[in-house]
C-alpha cells in the first residue's frame, strides 16, 4: 500500500473531511431512514434549548436584583421546563444512536461478508486483501456512525453557536473575533494528529493480523495439541506479548501527545475568555451592564467557545473517520470477476439432443499456464490436455507439483494465466459459475469441518436438498460415514465439534467421512473430484472408499489425487505431474512397463510394504 501524502495541507483536510460523508449519510439512511430523520429533528432542538436555558438564567438573575418574586418563579419555572425538554431530547438522543448503531453495524458487516462471498479464490491468498478486509472490519461497523454523529454535532454547534454568537455580538463584536481565534489552534493540532493516528492503525494492519493470529494459537483448540506436545506456547507468548508491547508504547506516544499539546493549547481558549470575563466584570461593576447581562454573555461566551471548539475538533473527527470509512469503501471496491463475462446456459448433464452435431464431450486444456499472485514461477506450464467423457483419471506426483491447481482451475476457483479451458467445447469463463459448480462434485484434502449439525455438515453438499431424508441417507451410505452417523446421539440433528454447547467431536476420519458424504449429495453432478480425502482413513477404509467411488462414478469424468497406488491403479488413465507439466501419462501397467518416474515411485512405495 503506498503511503498516503503525510502531511497534506489544512484546506485539503478540511476537504477530505467530507469526502466520503454523502456516502456514510446514504448508508444510515438506508438502514435506519425514520430513526436518522428523528435523530436530527432532535439535534436541532439541542441546538436550540442551551440558548433558551441561558437566557432564562439572564432573566432570573435580573428578576432577582429587581426583587420581583413573581417573575423570578416564572422564570425559574421556565428555566427547568427547558432544562428537563433538553435533558429528555439528549436522553433520547442517545437511544436513538445506540439503535441506528447497532443496525448500521450489522448491515455493514453484512455487507463486507457479502463482498467476501464475492472475492475470488486468489483474492484470500492476497496479505493486501487480508489487510484490506482487516481494516474495514476493524472499524466500519462503528464509524459510520460516529461520522453521522459529527456532522450532526457540527450542524447542532452552528445553531448554537450563531444563537451565542448574536448575543454576544450585542455587547462587542471583539469578543466574537477572540472567542474564535482561541480556538484555532487547538483544532488546527487535533487534524494533525488524527491523520497521524490513522496512519499508525493503517500502516500496521499486517502485524495486526499477526497479533490476531497468534492469540488464535494459543486459545484454539485445534492447534493446542502441538503447541502443548512441542512446547511452543512460551515462545508464542512471548511473541504476542512483544508486538502488543510495541501497540501500546506508538498508542501511548500518540496519546501523551494528543493530550499535553491539547492542554497546552486549551490554555489559549482559557486566556481568551477570562480576558472577556474580566471586561465583562469590570462593565458591571460601572454599571454598564447589569448582573443578568453579565451572566448572560460570559455564559454565551464560554458556550461559544466550547460550540466553536467543538466545530473544530468535529472537522478534525471527521477527517479521521473519513480516512477510516475509506478504507471500507476500498474494500467494498475491490474489483472480481463476476458478472464481468458474457453467460450460456449450459444443458443438462444427461440431456445431448440440443448439443450441436460433432462437438466434443470431455474437458480440454489448451495451452494452460497459470501462476500464484505474488510469484514468479509458474505452478502448471503450457499445459494441454483432453479428457473425454465418462474417463477416470488419477493425478499424481510430489507435493507442489501441480495436482491441486490443475483442480482449482478446472472448478473456476482461478482462471488461467495463459490459455483456456473447455467443457463440452465451450470455454469454462463463458458458462454460468453457479451451474457450473452444480456440475462438480469435489472433497479437498483440507475440507471444512463446520462446528454445526451433522445434517448441516452433509446437506451442505447440495443445500436445496438438505431436508431431503433419502438423498442424506444415501450421501452418507456412499461416503461411508453410516457407522459414524449411527453412533451420533442425535443422528442428523447432533451438533458437531466442541466449539458449541453439547457438542461431539469427530476423530480426523470421522470427519472425512462426512465430508465425502458431502460431496457425495450432488447427485447430478457429473465431474467428480477427489484431491487426497482419504488421507486421514487407512488403506482398508480408503480402498472400500474407492470401490464405491468407481461404481458410482460409471458414466461421469472423475479426477482423483493420491500418493497411494493401490488407489491410483483403479483409474482408466494416470498422469504424472511434475514440474507443472504432465510428463508421463498411460494406464498403471502402460507406466510400470515404461520403468521412469511412475515406475520409481510405485516401486518406491511397495518396497515400504515388504
Amino acid at each position: 500500500m503506498a503511503e498516503p501524502n503525510p502531511k497534506p495541507n489544512l484546506l485539503a483536510r478540511l476537504r477530505g473531511s467530507f469526502e466520503h460523508t454523502p456516502r456514510t449519510l446514504l448508508l444510515l439512511f438506508r438502514s435506519a431512514r425514520l430513526a436518522t430523520i428523528t435523530l436530527f429533528a432532535l439535534t436541532l432542538a439541542a441546538a436550540v434549548l442551551p440558548l433558551g436555558v441561558a437566557y432564562a438564567g439572564k432573566a432570573i438573575v435580573d428578576a432577582v436584583a429587581a426583587h420581583s418574586r413573581e417573575a423570578t418563579l416564572r422564570w425559574v419555572i421556565v428555566e427547568l421546563a427547558l432544562v428537563a425538554a433538553l435533558a429528555f431530547v439528549q436522553r433520547a438522543m442517545g437511544l436513538l444512536r445506540s439503535l441506528i448503531g447497532a443496525r448500521l453495524g450489522l448491515d455493514i458487516n453484512g455487507a463486507i461478508l457479502e463482498k467476501a462471498l464475492t472475492l475470488e479464490l486468489r483474492h484470500f491468498e492476497e496479505p493486501s486483501v487480508y489487510d484490506q478486509l482487516t481494516r474495514a472490519r476493524r472499524e466500519a461497523s462503528s464509524r459510520p456512525l460516529a461520522m453521522v454523529s459529527e456532522t450532526f454535532g457540527i450542524v447542532q454547534s452552528l445553531v448554537t453557536l450563531a444563537g451565542y454568537g448574536a448575543l454576544l455580538f450585542r455587547w462587542s463584536g471583539f469578543a466574537v473575533i477572540a472567542l474564535a481565534l482561541a480556538s484555532l489552534p487547538g483544532a488546527i493540532a487535533e487534524v494533525k494528529l488524527g491523520n497521524l493516528a490513522f496512519r499508525l492503525r493503517n500502516w500496521r494492519s499486517p502485524e495486526a493480523r499477526k497479533l490476531n493470529y497468534l492469540e488464535y494459537v494459543l486459545a484454539n483448540d485445534a492447534h493446542a495439541k502441538e503447541v502443548k506436545l512441542f512446547g511452543i506456547g512460551t515462545l508464542l507468548l512471548d511473541r504476542y506479548r512483544a508486538l502488543g508491547e510495541k501497540f501500546y508504547l506508538e498508542d501511548r506516544a500518540l496519546a501523551v501527545k494528543r493530550a499535553s499539546l491539547g492542554w497546552g493549547l486549551s490554555l489559549l481558549g482559557t486566556a481568551a475568555f477570562y480576558g472577556c470575563y474580566a471586561s465583562m466584570a469590570v462593565g458591571a461593576a460601572s454599571g454598564d451592564l447589569t448582573l443578568g447581562d453579565l451572566v448572560l454573555y460570559g455564559v454565551s461566551f464560554r458556550q461559544g467557545q466550547q460550540a466553536f471548539q467543538s466545530i473544530l475538533s468535529s472537522l478534525g473527527g471527521m477527517y479521521e473517520h473519513n480516512l477510516y470509512m475509506s478504507n471500507l469503501f476500498s474494500y467494498l471496491a475491490i474489483p472480481t470477476n463476476d458478472g464481468a463475462t458474457p453467460r450460456v446456459a449450459l444443458p443438462s448433464p444427461t440431456d445431448d439432443a440440443g448439443e450441436a452435431a460433432g462437438r466434443e464431450r470431455g474437458i480440454r486444456f489448451e495451452g494452460v499456464s497459470f501462476r500464484y499472485p505474488g510469484q514468479e514461477k509458474l505452478a502448471l506450464a503450457k499445459l494441454d490436455l483432453f479428457v473425454p467423457r465418462g474417463q477416470s483419471v488419477a493425478l499424481v506426483g510430489h507435493n507442489g507439483a501441480g495436482k491441486t491447481t490443475l483442480i482449482k482451475l478446472l472448478t473456476r476457483l482461478y482462471a488461467p494465466t495463459e490459455g483456456r479451458i473447455l467443457l463440452d467445447g465451450k470455454d469454462l469463463a463463458t458458462w454460468d459459475l453457479d451451474a457450473l459448480r452444480r456440475r462438480i462434485g469435489v472433497v479437498f484434502q483440507d475440507y471444512n469441518r463446520y462446528q454445526l449439525t451433522a445434517r448441516e455438515n452433509v446437506g451442505f453438499g447440495s443445500t436445496p436438498h438438505m431436508e431431503d431424508t433419502e438423498r442424506l441417507s444415501r450421501a452418507i451410505t456412499r461416503g461411508g460415514a453410516e457407522e459414524v452417523l449411527a453412533a451420533l446421539p442425535g443422528g442428523l440433528d447432533t451438533q458437531l465439534g466442541r466449539w458449541f454447547k453439547d457438542g461431539t467431536e469427530l476423530s480426523g476420519g470421522q470427519w472425512q467421512k462426512v465430508a465425502l458424504a458431502r460431496a457425495f449429495m450432488r447427485e447430478e453432478a457429473d465431474v467428480l473430484v477427489l484431491d487426497e480425502p482419504t488421507a486421514a482413513l487407512d488403506a482398508e477404509a480408503e480402498h472400500a472408499v474407492f470401490e464405491r467411488f468407481r461404481k458410482l462414478a460409471e458414466g461421469r469424468t472423475t479426477f482423483v489425487v493420491s500418493h497411494r497406488f493401490p488407489t491410483v491403479r483403479m483409474a482408466d488413465r494416470i498422469l504424472v505431474i511434475d514440474g507443472g507439466r504432465v510428463i508421463e501419462e498411460g494406464t498403471h501397467a502402460e507406466l510400470v512397463e515404461k520403468d521412469g518416474r511412475y515406475a520409481r515411485m510405485f516401486a518406491l512405495q511397495a518396497e515400504g510394504y515388504r
